[in-house]
């Protein structure tokens, strides 16, 4: 008998109409139930009815993903806000009408999708399953699909999209995120993230067809179609060969004494690290064995950043240590990201900042650059990027040596869209990085890899030993030749959009209505550049070269002591960022005085500007 009434509950559940007292709730429960296939998320649904959960299901059903700088990213689970089956299959029919009106050859070019190892037991969802429903939507409507048939580091797709003239491509991953996160990363034809105002476009596809079309749940097409392809072995292959073309010393690297200790922090980068290494003449490096293969939970790190430091990098060191290794190199979760700590004399570990990582990049790639050139070979058609919140090292190297230097909006997908405009017009871009460990050596993959960031490391520190010098010690060498940038990067935690977006308001309005601040404590301010709103207080016409970025913070202050500092939110995480710099000229050499200063500074910005106990900000803790 209860077994009846459970079920008759249920069916009530299905075809009720929802009296929750708002109609928007009950239209979004009715199509829910009506459309969710699978049991496990749509359990989660009927249970928090069940119980009456109103505010809950409000949260869960009534707003949709946005696009932020990575695509869609979100909590896996039950509703329209989160990843799960069915959003992922509405995303990709959104993209499916978008790319149809975009692309005659669409059916011919077809599309690319990719995963990582992540999964959420509770949902019944794993990035695998969610590729091979993004793959499913499109075969139904005869669009050929490369899906690969195990998981990659991100960088494949892009570079994928460019081998196989794609038209598109998807990463299912979330990055570096914690382990509740999934997300759903979009890649042009061109091989670089989608920039505006694709997203805005795909966005409003998604919404005008947000009910799955027959097919639109068949993944078993993923085995049956003719239309679909399995890339692996091919992308991998050629990914590797163009390899080459940034392995400069591989006979030295044969013979190197140094050893390595490389971890995937639980996700994909084992083999394709392994794999690298061995393209470069090197003997494999040392895993990691605890965090070699992949794990859903990242069970043996706080969080699966390895940004946060030598907190989550504890295992490799220690192993480091006991295998005499004096070089650790850590990919995150997907593979595109690099954090690389060296073994100091004096038993210590300097963990590098991404920052002073991309000072030692500048100058290897430069460095290879000049010492392979060939004879006609003109300085001034290099190029290098960062973003602008990056630290302007490779400014500071290009104007002494002749070459060219480019800041984009912060994220890869403007550094991806500009690298192939300059490649277009027959440029040649050595490196690009965003502060945030992201990495690019070459122009194979328009996305930061830290795959070939890892290799190009070994590389550089087995060239290095070979004169006696550690990497920290050429650091100082870039910097004595170029000058010192010391920067501090760092973030609040802040969960109130309201409190994030008066913070940056009152900034707008200082002292008086539309008056931004002329001091911050005691320092004075020289210029500010505020990209939400499109002002640049150093331009002739007060208009900011960079393009105007309305749906996120950013503010830049340039203070008159030669400290760059500027204050964003996150794209991805509900972080206030705050990113400091002391550029000084080469002559400057008093490091613990330009320290010093760039400490106050920052006490200042934060006291002043952010006033976390006023805001209830959450300092950062790991």
């Amino acid at each position: 008998m209860a077994e009846n009434a459970e079920g008759d509950l249920n069916s009530n559940l299905l075809h009720a109409p929802y009296h929750t007292g708002d109609p928007q709730l009950d239209t979004a429960i009715g199509q829910w139930l009506r459309w969710d296939k699978n049991p496990k998320t749509k359990e989660q649904i009927e249970n928090l009815l069940r119980n009456g959960m109103n505010k809950e299901l409000r949260d869960r059903l009534c707003c949709r993903m946005t696009f932020g700088t990575a695509g869609l990213r979100s909590a896996m689970g039950a509703g329209f806000c989160y990843i799960n089956d069915l959003t992922v299959i509405q995303s990709t029919q959104g993209m499916y009408k978008y790319l149809e009106r975009c692309f005659s050859d669409f059916k011919q070019r077809g599309f690319v999708v990719g995963y990582d190892t992540r999964g959420q037991v509770t949902s019944s969802c794993s990035s695998q399953r969610l590729a091979k429903l993004t793959a499913a939507v499109l075969l139904a409507k005869d669009v050929p699909v490369y899906l690969f048939s195990r998981y990659v580091p991100t960088p494949f797709v892009p570079y994928a999209v460019q081998e196989l003239k794609a038209v598109a491509g998807v990463m299912i991953t979330a990055s570096h995120n914690r382990k509740e996160d999934n997300g759903y990363k979009v890649y042009w034809e061109n091989g670089a993230q989608i920039t505006s105002p694709h997203d805005k476009e795909i966005l409003k596809c998604i919404e005008e067809c947000v009910e799955p079309w027959n097919g639109s749940w068949n993944d078993n097409l993923v085995d049956t179609s003719p239309l679909k392809r399995d890339p692996l072995q091919d992308i991998c292959r050629r990914y590797m060969k163009d390899l080459k073309n940034i392995c400069f010393h591989r006979e030295l690297n044969s013979k190197t004494t140094l050893k390595f200790v490389h971890t995937s922090f639980h996700g994909v980068g084992h083999d394709y690290v392994q794999l690298a290494f061995q393209v470069f003449g090197f003997k494999p490096p040392i895993p990691v064995p605890e965090q070699k293969d992949p794990d859903p939970d990242f069970s043996t790190v706080k969080c699966p950043n390895p940004e946060e430091g030598e907190s989550v990098l504890e295992l490799s060191l220690r192993l480091a240590e006991k295998e005499n290794a004096r070089i650790v190199l850590a990919t995150d979760p997907d593979a595109d990201r690099l954090a690389v700590a060296e073994l100091q004399e004096n038993g210590d570990w300097k963990v590098f900042t991404g920052n002073e990582l991309a000072a030692l990049f500048g100058w290897w790639m430069f460095d290879c650059w000049k010492k392979n050139k060939s004879r006609n070979a003109d300085v001034k058609n290099i190029y290098m990027l960062a973003t602008t919140v990056s630290s302007k090292i490779l400014k500071a190297i290009a104007l002494k040596e002749g070459f060219h230097f480019e800041e984009t909006l912060p994220g890869f997908k403007w550094i991806g869209s500009r690298i192939k405009d300059l490649l277009e017009n027959r440029k040649e871009v050595l490196f690009a990085f965003e502060e945030s460990i992201g990495f690019l050596c070459g122009t194979s993959v328009l996305d930061k890899d830290g795959v070939s960031a890892a290799v190009v490391v070994a590389e550089m520190a087995s060239y290095l030993e070979t004169m006696n010098i550690t990497l920290k010690q050429q650091l100082i060498n870039v910097y004595e030749k170029y000058g010192y940038h010391i920067s501090k990067t760092s973030y609040f935690l802040c969960y109130d959009p309201t409190t994030i977006k008066s913070i940056f308001e009152r900034l707008r309005n200082f002292d008086s209505p539309k008056e931004y601040p002329k001091f911050c404590g005691t320092f004075a301010i020289l210029h500010i550049r505020d990209v939400t709103t499109g002002y640049d207080s150093s331009q002739p016409n007060k208009k900011s070269v960079l393009p105007v970025s309305k749906n996120s913070q950013m503010i830049t202050f340039t203070f008159q002591n030669g400290c760059v500092a500027t204050l964003r939110t996150s794209g991805t995480e509900p972080k206030i960022k705050y990113y400091a710099e002391m550029c000084a000229s080469p002559d400057q050499s008093d490091t613990a005085l330009l320290e010093e200063e760039l400490k106050k500074l920052i006490e200042a910005l934060i006291e002043n500007f952010l006033e976390p106990s006023k805001n209830g900000l959450t300092w950062r803790s790991v």
